[in-house]
């Protein structure tokens, strides 16, 4: 056995604060020089952020980048450290991983598989990489790098560094999160220590990026598949593992060449560090801590202190402000009553129970003045017509134009509360309910929504503490209260038929054909998908949501508003 001291730096970095992410980075590296680590890993384009986009299509980013990487380089003068960075050619650009020590940088690994699926676009950038691999000496380890997508094929260049005698591989992520991915990554990392007989050190991005959440959960794995260490999810965390790596058998004739940078550990003779298995998160909390630090990162990444929401009584709207008041501290949230003619008691109860319990600012501005005042304006123009869909949408709207005055005239953020099953069937009211600065729950389908608002009220309890959401808001039936005695059910199916419907129809791509073979109802079907096709015009103008299912509106799922093809 060999034994290696390894840093897995996970941070909350932010896309072009080159100077911001310089910091976290050199601190990062300080810290495990500190901690007498021989390597420190940090996450894919950690010098950038992930993703970049277009800010890569600017020469004088990537120039700035290259200068930014030189003084993270600096700081990395006894330990070698592996930084996620972009690397320049001319006009070819590489998503390539810098190998530092020595305060300088002594070579770089570029990626060689482009993920170009779902919510990656990086064939639009980036070139693959295809020099000569190479391994690196550290505390007399032959130790092999590569970048994210590198690890999930068997044909990606692990088995090739593990073959020609890397008896470590590390491997650089920013891997967004999705619910089941952690299961997912575990996996696949099993597999690839396996095939290799090699263990693999796994350290991933943490903290929101736009509609992208990553979610951290760092791992080391043994050459066996064992999990040796796991760092926690949804937190900057430097794991420091005292690994011990086995012997290998030699490698063939032409062993890959290897750049020697230390020759023995710098731990030696230390006390052993116990290494980190961090539990998994049930998925109601795992879905929840996303949706936390997704809106924590964008409101206050965004330049926001504080944000504001209509509390209607309804349990989509109690949700949204349990997780604002959990992300940003109950005294940045802001609550807004705005009853209407409509609007039950005991939804306005149940509003003002919730900001109560959370202990948040709550106000209540009626919308009737404006309602009445509205419907006379209109009257002349909508004289011989039924009152239908449009009156209702009427009040959504004079709702969103008081949250968006609140938020011109305060600086707050609006956070709208609309969630999957609603946005994809065109349940919600165009610069009404849909207008904000950021969806909180636009990819949680209704029956999850559920799930978390009773494993945090569960969670309180367990704590001795207040549950949030009012018993009676998950108890009784959900509607917009936009005319009398109104239930979504009128409108709707039942969320239990519902939501499985959408998500085979979004998430898994199934055409009506296909839900009918499978034994749904043909007309029930077709009147779904056709709701789901005709609203994507409304969804191109929400505001962007994190990303917790495998298939989110948005960059996840780009379908054509105009489109023809209904089977």
């Amino acid at each position: 056995m060999a034994r290696i001291r390894v840093a897995m730096a996970q941070l909350d970095l932010v896309v072009g604060d080159l100077d911001g992410n310089v910091d976290a980075i050199v601190a990062a590296v300080v810290a495990a020089e500190g901690e007498r680590c021989d390597l420190v890993v940090l996450p894919e384009l950690a010098v950038t952020g992930y993703p970049p986009e277009d800010l890569l299509l600017k020469p004088t980013f990537v120039r700035d980048a290259a200068e930014a990487l030189a003084r993270v380089a600096a700081a990395a003068v006894d330990v070698v450290a592996v930084v996620g960075t972009v690397e320049a050619d001319g006009d070819r650009l590489w998503n390539a991983a810098a190998v530092c020590h020595g305060g300088a940088v002594v070579g770089t690994y570029r990626k060689r598989r482009l993920p170009n699926y779902a919510v990656f676009d990086e064939q639009r950038y980036f070139t693959p990489g295809d020099e000569p691999l190479r391994l690196w000496g550290v505390a007399g380890l032959p130790v092999g790098v590569s970048v994210c997508e590198d690890a999930w094929a068997p044909a990606g260049p692990i088995p090739g560094q593990a073959g020609g005698g890397a008896r470590l591989v590390v491997n650089l992520n920013a891997s967004p999160y999705h619910a089941g991915k952690v299961g997912d990554r575990e996996g696949m990392l099993a597999e690839r220590a396996n095939e290799a007989d090699c263990p693999i050190v796994y350290v991933n991005l943490v903290g929101g990026q736009d509609e992208l959440v990553f979610d951290g959960g760092s791992l080391v794995v043994g050459a066996d598949g064992r999990v040796l260490a796991r760092s926690p999810q949804f937190v900057e965390d430097l794991t420091v593992v005292d690994l011990d790596v086995p012997e290998r058998p030699a490698p063939p004739a032409a062993p890959l060449p290897v750049v020697a940078l230390t020759a023995s550990s710098a731990a030696a003779g230390l006390p052993e560090v116990a290494s980190p298995v961090a539990p998994p998160l049930p998925r109601a909390r795992e879905v929840y801590e996303a949706l936390v630090l997704g809106t924590r990162d964008y409101v206050t990444k965004n330049g926001f202190r504080d944000v504001v929401i209509g509390l209607s009584g309804g349990i989509d709207s109690s949700l949204v402000a349990t997780i604002a008041a959990d992300a940003l501290g109950p005294e940045h949230v802001h609550g807004v009553l705005m009853p209407s003619r409509y609007s039950s008691e005991h939804s306005v109860g149940d509003a003002r129970a919730l900001a109560d319990a959370l202990g948040i600012e709550w106000r209540t501005i009626p919308i009737e003045p404006a309602h009445e005042a509205l419907e006379g304006m209109l009257a002349p123009s909508f004289a011989g017509t039924e009152p239908d869909l449009t009156e209702e949408n009427l009040q959504s709207r004079i709702r969103g134009v008081l949250l968006m005055a609140l938020s011109n005239k305060h600086g707050w953020m609006v956070l709208t509360t609309s969630n999957k099953s609603e946005s994809a069937v065109g349940y919600s009211t165009l610069y009404g309910d849909s207008a904000g600065g950021f969806a909180v729950i636009k990819d949680l389908p209704k029956l999850w929504v559920y799930e978390l608002c009773r494993d945090r009220n569960d969670r309180a309890a367990a704590a001795g503490e207040r549950p949030p959401v009012p018993t009676s808001v998950i108890d009784k039936p959900p509607s917009a209260e936009l005319r009398p005695d109104q239930r979504d059910d009128q409108s709707l199916p039942p969320y239990e038929v519902l939501d499985p419907l959408i998500e085979a129809y979004v998430e898994h791509d199934r055409t009506v054909g296909d839900l009918v073979a499978a034994g749904h109802d043909p007309e029930l079907v077709r009147r779904i998908a056709r709701l789901v096709d005709l609203a994507e015009y409304k969804r191109r103008q929400f505001p962007p949501g994190p990303r917790v299912t495998t298939k989110a509106f948005g960059k996840d799922r780009r379908l054509p508003i105009t489109n023809g093809y209904r089977r």
